[in-house]
C-alpha cells in the first residue's frame, strides 16, 4: 500500500455539500400548504394572523409552517409595528445555489392560479386594511399636514420630484397625468402645469375635499378629481402618460398591487414616478400617521415594478434629519407595450 504524503493527503472541506444546501428548501416546501402559502406571498406581506384567518387554520400551526418556511430561506420576517408580517425574501444572489433553487421554486409555484376563495379571503383582508386606512384620514384630515410633517415636510420631496418630472417632461409629449393618493393636493399645480389633463384619485372623500379647495385656490381647471382606488380607473378604461404616487404606498394595503395598477393605466413610453420612505424602525409612525407599512427597501420596489412589466429609471435619496430617508423612484413602460 503506498502512503500519502502529508501534501497528497484527501482534505474534508468545512463547506456544506450541494446536497445539504437543497435538502432543507425542498423539504420545506414539499407540503401543498406550504406552497399555497409561498403563492399567497407573491406580492403581499400578511402577518400570522392574517395568514390563519387566510387558510382557515389555527394560529399554532401557521406558526409552525413559517418557521419551517423561514428556517430554509423561502420566507423571511418583517416587523411592521408590534406585529410580525412575513414576506418572500427581497435580497436574492443569482449566483447562490440555494438563491437559485429558491428562485426556482417561486417561479413554478406562481404559474398556479390562486383559487377564488383564496382570491375573495385576500380582498376581504385588503379591505379591513383599507378602512383602517380610511378611518385615520378621517379622524385627522384636518390635521393631515401636521401628522406628514412628523415624518416629512412636503416640501423636502416634492420639489425633488418636480424636478424631476419636469426634466423629463421636457423631452416627452405627455398629455394625461394621474396622481394617487394626492392628499391636500399640493403637487397638482406641477402636474397642472405639465400635462392637459390631470386626475387625482383618492379613496378618502375627506382628503378629497382638501384637494378640491387647492384645486379652487389654484385655479386648476385641467384637474379631475376622484373618489376611488385603481380598480375604478382601471374598469373605466383610462389611460396616462405620466402616473405619480408621492408617500402613498405606505398607506395602502398591498403596495404591489399599485405598482401592477399603475403599469396597466400607462400609455406605452409612459412614466411611473414613486417616492415613498425607505425601510425603517420608527415603530410609531404606525400610530400617529396611520402608516400600516414602515418604508420599502429599494429592492422591493424594484422586484414589484419589473414584475409589473417596468423598467426601472433613476433613483434619488433625499435624507432626512430625523433618521427618516425618502427614495424617489421612477419606472418607464415600454413603448408598445399593452
Amino acid at each position: 500500500m503506498t502512503n500519502l504524503t502529508a501534501k497528497e493527503a484527501p482534505t474534508t472541506s468545512a463547506e456544506p455539500s450541494s446536497a445539504d444546501v437543497l435538502a432543507p428548501i425542498y423539504k420545506a416546501s414539499g407540503d401543498p400548504l406550504r406552497l399555497e402559502i409561498l403563492r399567497v406571498l407573491r406580492r403581499d406581506t400578511f402577518g400570522v394572523l392574517e395568514l390563519s384567518q387566510l387558510f382557515d387554520m389555527r394560529q399554532s400551526g401557521m406558526s409552525h409552517h413559517l418557521k419551517v418556511l423561514h428556517k430554509a430561506g423561502l420566507l423571511e420576517p418583517q416587523r411592521e409595528g408590534n406585529a410580525i408580517f412575513y414576506r418572500r425574501p427581497v435580497h436574492l444572489e443569482i449566483t447562490r445555489l440555494a438563491d437559485q433553487t429558491i428562485r426556482q421554486i417561486f417561479t413554478m409555484v406562481d404559474r398556479i392560479p390562486l383559487p377564488e376563495h383564496l382570491q375573495l379571503r385576500i380582498q376581504a383582508i385588503r379591505s379591513q386594511r383599507a378602512s383602517q386606512s380610511q378611518a385615520f384620514f378621517a379622524r385627522h384630515a384636518e390635521q393631515f399636514r401636521e401628522q406628514q410633517e412628523l415624518i416629512a415636510a412636503f416640501e423636502l420631496y416634492a420639489g425633488p420630484v418636480a424636478e424631476l418630472i419636469e426634466q423629463r417632461a421636457a423631452r416627452q409629449n405627455w398629455q394625461s397625468a394621474l396622481e394617487i393618493g394626492p392628499g391636500e393636493g399640493g403637487f397638482l399645480p406641477v402636474l397642472s402645469r405639465i400635462c392637459p389633463h390631470v386626475v387625482a384619485l383618492d379613496n378618502s372623500r375627506d382628503m378629497l375635499a382638501k384637494a378640491t379647495r387647492t384645486c379652487i385656490k389654484e385655479k386648476l381647471n385641467n384637474v379631475d378629481l376622484i373618489e376611488g382606488v385603481t380598480d375604478t380607473l382601471l374598469a373605466r378604461g383610462d389611460n396616462f402618460d405620466l402616473v405619480v404616487a408621492n408617500m402613498v404606498l405606505h398607506h395602502v394595503p398591498s403596495p404591489a398591487d399599485i405598482l401592477l395598477d399603475a403599469a396597466a393605466l400607462m400609455n406605452g413610453g409612459g412614466c411611473l414616478v414613486v417616492s415613498d420612505l425607505c425601510r425603517h424602525g420608527q415603530e410609531w409612525a404606525t400610530e400617529n400617521c396611520g402608516d400600516l407599512w414602515l418604508g420599502f427597501e429599494p429592492e422591493e420596489l424594484t422586484a414589484w415594478a419589473t414584475e409589473a412589466g417596468l423598467t426601472p429609471g433613476e433613483t434619488l435619496f433625499i435624507g432626512l434629519r430625523n433618521g427618516f430617508q425618502v427614495q424617489v423612484r421612477e419606472f418607464w413602460k415600454v413603448s408598445g407595450a399593452s
